[in-house]
């Protein structure tokens, strides 16, 4: 309705205003139903109504019966008798008395048909009751064996098309599940009644009745044995199904189908051990495919052909060889019909032929061979885009299955398709483009790949077998560096790439004159695609190793009279992220000296005031060093080239700041990654004696002023991963001097802090008697007054207690009293520093103890529960795990899970009556427990604790209501809203409860519990029963939760309407994917005519174009390769113009999709969980902590070096400073 009058000013802006476009919506200009509506109720029925006294008066009766029966006025026994006598024979007649009560589950599907208007629906639930009734009249039990011989009589004896239909659809459900011995025995007379109706409705109208009766014939004759199928009278009755495959009416054509697939493929004896190859009849089937498709030949429309082609998708992998054979002779010969439809379901059966792997006994290697020569005929024009790419799809599948079948073939016939697939690389379709290079990478990857090993070196002298073959296929590839491909050299040197990483060990040899083109065309002023090219280059390297490519592409460096731009320095990078599985002797023999030359070269230039191209120098030297890791990373020569370069690593160690963190990683790299065999563990661990001591000394030393200490993390983080493959007693032997010169008198405070971080790293890797002598020597560091000394001792403890060797298991259990005793001696003494690691210890402890150490668990609590409000946050964290911990000990300690909660919370509800502090950190420590045991908790134990939690809610203490509104919000995630319900009372009182200056204090808190107590209890609820001074918050929350539900429903409707007219397509993954849009391209005038052919209802027809020729030449149709003249694109139809979908572009092409801000259901659940974990002291809360720098690290630190190559930061920056 409209609005009249004048309005008020202020409220224009408030008024909703339709969208352009929209001002109808609320207007509808259609009223069917209203008119309707208004016939019925002025007008009279003018035929004869159904409604008659007795039918209104059974109907009342019906409704009012039982409530009748039931009611106080009944006049005596005999009529109450009678009249139930009544109601039960009216009421055993209905219509759903059989059906609602249907005890066998084959029918549950037909049970929800009884409230459906369809005719066809109400006459399966009529006969469904019916046979039901029947059933139980003569005492069966409804099986699945029972309802089948009743369906199968009423089948017989029924005569409308409704009847035969309702009683067929039974019969095809309950078929299905009847016994296959059942169905082998009535076979005769189930086919014959099968058939007769069968032949009866072939020429009905009606296809419902047709269509069960070729599902029930399907299922009758996949339960038969193979025997059954040389009876003349089984092959009848496959044909009569056969032959409803091209019927007319689709419902009936899809059953027949759908019947062929599940005999031939499907059938009870094919899963036999003694099963045939094939089905007995999957010749016959071939047969009569072959039969319909040379009967429908050319005729206009090919919908018989496009019915076989679509049943022959599905089956032909399931026909023997000759049957396969004859089949792909026809596809071939209606391909050449230039029928778009047709050759297009044509090349998915043959997709889906290859796809499907078929035995050799159903496609040879020689006939896929065959039909490989065959396709090439085939291949569409470089423009025609779906085609072209369907025939890249199947000619991939075809040559991956022939390289399961046959090597030797399918390597003879790769490089004719390598080279017809190149051509494609100059379509003007950057679909077709990008087809073509991935086809050809999974070729190497499928086909290429798994051969290469037993071919041996290949060189190009190389003129038969497959090394011939490898040659040709290259040469092809490499063609595609010349100019007339540079449109597509993105794909081009990805295919290189996979070349060079499939066949590079083998075939490096054939290769050298490529790397050197690209090497040519890195070098080309501002060359587009130089990240792909080094990607191509960085494959070679993985594959041929540096030595190889480097003799190839030299680097052109010395470190006397070089070229200053340094033109081949993009090399240094590249081999850095590509270098693996290669010879650390070359990085010794070739790139060693050559840094060696570039420091003294800078080191010369910088004494003589050059001090520009010293400082070119000297970060090229340090770009060689960076490739040490990779050359570390599972050298193949390991054993024998350590030796050669392991003085040299020490050295660089002790005397080059600059280069400890990479020799550093490269030492990592090689025990973690490398030393694979004891022979290289034991070489490498051979030179501990000399690492080891260098790492101290570096480690010990405090950095001059100025100089960066960051190096010492990575030094120690070495040193822990060097004593792996060093042997115990050295390590012993290191850990006794680490501690001789940690209670030497003449030492400083930093190599007494640097000495205890080594013995931190030494203890774990000891012998237990070494270790418990440690364990004596650092126990007066227990008690040192120093926070650092003593926060370190304890990280020697934990190192020893938390070790997984066994050494570290023995040394607890045999000295645990000990431990014991120390500890809880030393708890007045213990720092806040010292209180992470005491309690790790504390944790590794507890995991070992059983019941007779119940007491020296109780006295830990108290301090367990004070450290959840510690400052730092590991010593938080590993309080909330001791505290979980000293549970699952209870647990031991009682084997029931409930009595060992009911003892533990007693203990901890004590601290509830200690400071304000020990209450505080007690709410925390049972918020975590209550979270962690949630469903180990007894229900009353849980709402005793709620009700004495919710009393300090009163309190005047902020911290102590703090942690209370925590324990709140835990409560109402764990808690089952019926639970909870009966407790609202309660959390309501108790958060009106609180003073006026901790409520404002928390609001942010106390909005977010009201917040979720509306979302499971109502606002009205609520806001009954909390106080006046809370409604005004209560309402805020309810617009914004409104608010917040208008803007998501906005942006839904808004995504909607605003959705792209065109979306941009995404790659196809399939053939029928692929070929489902080969008729969707018209021209303008084509397109508006196809518009108006839908208006009128007539489907579109396959379209198809005809290329002409080229200038002035005629077209040829004598030429063999006219039919690529054919096209299923318009080839005038100009490219639509490109749809901005929003999204930022790499250069590569990729979209930059960023989160959006209203990520709304799974940003806020994820929210809300984290903020649950955190309260319950799962997380750790954020907090904006003071940055300091501590050069005492007592932390496992793993810094990796920064060592990508970044940009302006190289040689290639520099060198153009050198041009200014």
């Amino acid at each position: 309705m409209v609005k009249s009058g004048k309005l008020r000013s202020g409220t224009g802006s408030k008024l909703k205003r339709w969208k352009k476009g929209h001002s109808s919506d609320s207007n509808p200009q259609t009223s069917r139903y209203r008119q309707a509506a208004k016939s019925r109720f002025f007008s009279r029925p003018t035929g004869k109504s159904d409604l008659t006294v007795d039918a209104l008066k059974l109907h009342n009766d019906l409704q009012a019966g039982p409530l009748d029966i039931g009611a106080g006025s009944r006049k005596d026994d005999f009529m109450e008798e009678e009249l139930h006598e009544a109601f039960s024979e009216r009421t055993s007649g209905t219509f759903l008395s059989g059906l609602s009560d249907c005890s066998n589950l084959t029918f549950r599907k037909v049970q929800r048909y009884w409230e459906s208007n369809s005719a066809a629906h109400k006459e399966i639930c009529a006969v469904l009751a019916a046979v039901t009734e029947v059933i139980r009249g003569q005492g069966g039990k409804e099986t699945e064996t029972e309802y089948f011989a009743a369906l199968m009589t009423t089948l017989e004896v029924v005569d409308s098309a409704e009847s035969q239909a309702a009683v067929a659809y039974l019969l095809n459900l309950v078929m299905k599940r009847v016994p296959a011995p059942v169905l082998m025995s009535k076979f005769s007379d189930t086919n014959k009644a099968l058939m007769d109706v069968m032949s009866k409705q072939a020429t009905s109208e009606a296809a419902s009745a047709l269509r069960w009766i070729l599902s029930c014939l399907a299922t009758l004759l996949r339960k038969q044995d193979a025997s059954v199928w040389t009876y003349p009278s089984t092959l009848q009755a496959y044909h009569g199904l056969l032959s409803f495959i091209v019927h007319s009416k689709p419902k009936v054509r899809k059953a027949a189908q759908q019947g062929v697939c599940s005999i031939l493929r499907g059938s009870d004896f094919l899963f036999k051990d003694d099963a045939p190859d094939h089905h007995p009849a999957a010749a016959t089937t071939a047969k009569f495919c072959i039969k319909e498709m040379e009967q429908a030949g050319g005729s206009k429309e090919d919908t018989t052909t496009l019915h076989v082609l679509g049943l022959l998708k599905e089956l032909m992998g399931t026909f023997p060889l000759g049957a396969v054979k004859s089949c792909c002779e026809t596809l071939l010969r209606v391909m050449t019909l230039s029928h778009v439809l047709v050759t297009a379901s044509a090349m998915q059966a043959f997709h889906r032929l290859f796809s499907s792997k078929p035995k050799a006994s159903s496609l040879s290697p020689e006939l896929n061979a065959q039909i490989i020569s065959a396709l090439y005929d085939y291949l569409p024009s470089d423009n025609d885009l779906q085609p072209l790419q369907a025939w890249l799809a199947v000619m991939e599948k075809a040559h991956i299955h022939l390289a399961n079948l046959k090597c030797s073939l399918t390597l003879g016939h790769l490089p004719r398709l390598f080279s017809a697939t190149m051509s494609c690389l100059l379509s003007p379709h950057t679909q077709v483009v990008s087809a073509a290079a991935s086809t050809l990478k999974t070729l190497l990857t499928e086909c290429v790949s798994p051969h290469m090993e037993g071919m041996g070196m290949i060189t190009t002298k190389s003129s038969s077998g497959n090394p011939s073959y490898i040659c040709k296929m290259f040469r092809v590839v490499e063609e595609g560096l010349s100019y007339r491909f540079h449109a597509s050299w993105p794909f081009v040197l990805q295919i290189l790439g996979c070349f060079y990483r499939v066949a590079g060990k083998q075939a490096h040899l054939i290769m050298t004159k490529s790397l050197q083109s690209l090497a040519d065309l890195r070098s080309t002023p501002r060359f587009p695609f130089s990240g792909e090219l080094d990607l191509a280059v960085g494959a070679a390297v993985e594959s041929m190793g540096p030595e190889v490519v480097l003799g190839a592409v030299p680097l052109n460096i010395t470190g006397y009279e070089d070229d200053l731009e340094f033109p081949r320095s993009w090399l240094v990078p590249v081999i850095r992220d590509h270098v693996k599985n290669t010879q650390l002797g070359f990085f010794t023999s070739y790139f060693l000296p050559l840094a060696t030359t570039l420091k003294q070269r800078a080191e010369e230039l910088e004494e003589a005031g050059q001090k520009l191209e010293a400082k070119v120098y000297q970060t090229l030297q340090l770009q060689i060093w960076t490739m040490l890791p990779g050359f570390c990373t599972c050298p193949v020569d390991l054993v024998s080239s350590f030796k050669g370069i392991a003085r040299t690593l020490g050295m660089a160690i002790n005397e080059r700041p600059d280069l400890r963190l990479t020799v550093c990683q490269a030492l990592r790299t090689i025990i973690t990654k490398s030393c694979s065999t004891g022979e290289e563990k034991a070489e490498v661990g051979r030179f501990s004696k000399n690492f080891l001591p260098i790492f101290f000394n570096v480690y010990s030393q405090q950095p001059p002023a100025g100089e960066s200490s960051t190096y010492r993390m990575a030094v120690l983080d070495t040193v822990k991963v060097y004593l792996t493959v060093t042997e115990t007693q050295m390590v012993c032997t290191f850990l006794h001097k680490a501690i001789e010169q940690l209670g030497s008198t003449d030492i400083n405070e930093f190599t007494r802090l640097s000495m205890m971080d080594l013995v931190v790293a030494l203890a774990p890797s000891v012998d237990e008697a070494t270790m418990t002598k440690t364990f004596e020597l650092i126990r007066p560091y227990l008690e040192t007054k120093e926070p650092g000394m003593q926060k370190k001792a304890y990280r020697v403890l934990e190192e020893m207690c938390g070790g997984e060797r066994d050494e570290c298991r023995s040394f607890v259990v045999s000295n645990l009293e000990t431990l014991k005793v120390v500890l809880l001696e030393t708890l007045k003494n213990a720092s806040s520093p010292a209180k992470r690691p005491r309690l790790k210890c504390l944790i590794h402890i507890v995991k070992r103890l059983n019941e007779e150490h119940r007491d020296f668990i109780t006295s830990l609590l108290p301090e367990v529960i004070i450290c959840t409000k510690e400052v730092s946050v590991g010593a938080r964290k590993n309080a909330y795990n001791l505290l979980v911990e000293i549970g699952n000990a209870f647990i031991r300690f009682c084997g029931n899970t409930k009595d060992a909660m009911e003892q533990y919370l007693v203990l901890v509800y004590a601290g509830l009556t200690g400071s304000v502090t020990m209450i505080t950190c007690t709410v925390l420590a049972l918020t975590r427990l209550v979270f962690e045991y949630k469903d180990s908790i007894e229900v009353t134990t849980r709402e005793q604790l709620l009700h004495n939690v919710c009393l300090l809610l009163s309190s005047r203490t902020r911290e102590i209501v703090k942690a209370a509104l925590g324990f709140i919000k835990v409560i109402l995630f764990i808690m089952d809203p019926k639970t909870l319900a009966s407790h609202a009372t309660v959390m309501m009182e108790g958060v009106g409860s609180i003073t006026d200056d901790v409520r404002r204090h928390f609001r942010t808190k106390l909005k977010n519990i009201f917040t979720k107590f509306i979302r499971k209890f109502g606002f009205e609820l609520v806001k009954s029963m909390l106080p006046v001074e809370h409604h005004k918050v209560l309402a805020n929350i309810r617009k914004a939760e409104a608010r917040t539900k208008r803007r998501k429903q906005a942006s839904e409707q808004h995504e909607d309407s605003g959705s792209e007219e065109e979306t941009p397509k995404v790659k196809n993954q399939s053939i029928e994917d692929i070929l489902a849009e080969s008729d969707s391209d018209l021209s303008e005038d084509e397109g508006k005519a196809g518009k108006d052919q839908k208006k009128s209802g007539k489907p579109q027809k396959g379209r198809a174009w005809l290329k002409e020729g080229e200038a002035d030449d005629p077209l040829n149709f004598l030429d063999p390769k006219v039919s690529q003249r054919v096209l299923a694109t318009n080839p005038t139809l100009k490219k639509s113009a490109r749809v901005e979908h929003g999204f930022k572009v790499t250069s590569d092409g990729r979209l930059i999709i960023r989160e959006d801000e209203e990520e709304d259901v799974k940003d806020k659940d994820e929210g809300e969980m984290k903020d649950i974990l955190e309260e319950a002291g799962v997380k750790s809360k954020k907090t904006q902590k003071r940055k300091f720098q501590d050069d005492n690290f007592d932390e496992d630190m793993d810094i990796e070096p920064q060592l990508k190559y970044k940009g302006k930061t190289g040689v290639r920056h520099l060198c153009s400073k050198l041009r200014l």
